[in-house]
Formats: C-alpha cells, sequence, structure tokens
C-alpha cells in the first residue's frame, strides 16, 4: 500500500514522499528537512526548492503548536464535495509550521488565534488514514 491511502481522497498512489504514510501509520507526524541547508517542509518534499538538494531526513512534528490562522471551508475541492464545511488550522510548532484539518468535533467558535492545538493521526474505517489537529 502508498500514498493512495492518505486522507478521505487520494488522487496519487505513488509519491517519493511515500514514507510519509509509513510515519502515520506508526501515529507519527512527520515533515522533512533538507541535509544540505537544512530547510524545513511540511507538507513533506523530496527535493529542496531552495538548494537543489535531494537528500532529506525526516523530521518528527511533536507536542504542541500555536493555531496561528484558520478558515472554515464551505465549497470543496473535487472529491471532497460532501466533506463541507470543515475547518482547516495552521499550526506552528516553532521550526515546522503544518496544516490540515481541525478535528471535526471541533466548534469554529471555540477555535482561537494562539490556542495550543496537537496533532492526531486516525484510520479510517475504509483504510485511509488522516491526521487532523485538536485544541490542547
Amino acid at each position: 500500500m502508498g500514498f493512495e491511502r492518505f486522507g478521505r481522497k487520494s488522487f496519487t498512489s505513488q509519491t517519493k514522499v511515500a514514507a510519509f504514510i509509513d510515519y502515520l501509520d506508526k501515529g507519527e507526524l512527520r515533515a522533512t528537512q533538507c541535509k544540505k541547508c537544512v530547510q524545513v517542509f511540511f507538507p513533506p518534499r523530496a527535493d529542496c526548492p531552495h538548494c537543489l538538494g535531494s537528500e532529506m531526513d525526516w523530521v518528527k512534528i511533536e507536542g504542541t503548536g500555536n493555531l496561528i490562522s484558520f478558515t472554515k471551508v464551505n465549497y470543496g475541492p473535487a472529491g471532497f464535495e460532501s466533506d463541507v464545511p470543515y475547518i482547516l488550522g495552521l499550526v506552528d510548532y516553532g521550526d515546522i509550521k503544518a496544516f490540515g484539518r481541525v478535528a471535526s468535533n471541533v466548534q469554529e467558535e471555540a477555535l482561537k488565534v494562539g490556542m495550543l492545538m496537537k496533532a492526531m493521526v486516525n484510520k479510517l474505517p475504509d483504510g485511509q488514514i488522516i491526521y487532523e489537529f485538536l485544541p490542547e
């Protein structure tokens, strides 16, 4: 199984960062870091756009981060039309900024910029795997 297991709907089965799914299977959210220029990327990248290097390390995103922005999505892209509305959040973990869905049981009114959030990996009944953000 490869990248086709990521998210509620995946449009690709092959990617150079398929290990992202292996880490999610272990309950870990990871970013990549260029070995040459030490830039960190989330979502993970296989190649660095800064120095053009292609040697990356996987960096664990753990603990809590600060919610720096969020938005409510009312019109989903292809494959996600039935999921709307949902909330996307951008969480700052210091050296890493990660974005993704806020857990569906969190009401928009409960979210405040600056609040502590943590990432939670969830395996869906259909075999897909996702990560979501929850207030700490």
